[in-house]
């Protein structure tokens, strides 16, 4: 008898659209696409004070931005201070805007299979920057950015793709926090400092 697996594949009451989905978004998608913004301002570029330091977010997924695969932001480190120290597995490039600098980075050894496993470097390598240079930071090496001016902050701009993260290789871990993310300080406070370091 034909389809002898019937009682199996034929199991369930559950009904979708997801195909005529697809087509409708496919049909309104330049319509859509001119509804977001291609140019965006300094004021519509939201600051965050995150676990990993002061960031402007330039591009980002969530700022109705037409950029489909990168996130851009602007990380700033106050005088004398430092990032968090994370990993992910995105790889990521920065470009030194002002200051000077150096990079930790804990090389890993890493494995994506059936299962992730990651082992960390016991020592880390350390990549001196400053103005103008551009910084690489591979997938899955943890790594730190270190302010080396105490009285003027250093800007970089960083891009990283979100690829990985809607591949399911999103896999970031923040190992320890920037100085400034202590439950104490405010942006505002923080963004008061950094005006009068670019001041002096």
């Amino acid at each position: 008898m034909p389809w002898t697996e019937r009682e199996k594949w034929a199991a369930g009451d559950a009904v979708a659209s997801y195909y005529r989905e697809t087509l409708q978004r496919a049909a309104t998608r330049a319509e859509h696409d001119r509804t977001r913004r291609k140019i965006i301002k300094p004021r519509e570029m939201p600051w965050e004070l995150s676990p990993h330091g002061l960031m402007k977010h330039m591009i980002n997924e969530r700022m109705n931005a037409r950029v489909e695969t990168v996130d851009i932001w602007m990380h700033i480190l106050l005088p004398g201070s430092r990032s968090g120290k994370h990993r992910h597995t995105t790889e990521e490039g920065a470009y030194v805007l002002e200051g000077r600098g150096y990079d930790l980075h804990w090389d890993g050894d890493f494995e994506i299979g059936d299962a992730y496993r990651y082992v960390e470097a016991a020592e880390p390598r350390r990549f001196e920057w400053k103005a103008g240079d551009v910084i690489y930071i591979p997938p899955c090496t943890t790594h730190q950015h270190v302010n080396l001016d105490p009285e003027r902050p250093a800007r970089l701009i960083f891009a990283q793709n979100r690829i990985y993260r809607w591949s399911g290789l999103d896999d970031l871990v923040q190992i320890e926090n920037a100085p400034e993310y202590d439950g104490k300080r405010t942006i505002d406070e923080l963004l008061g400092r950094l005006q009068a370091a670019s001041r002096a």
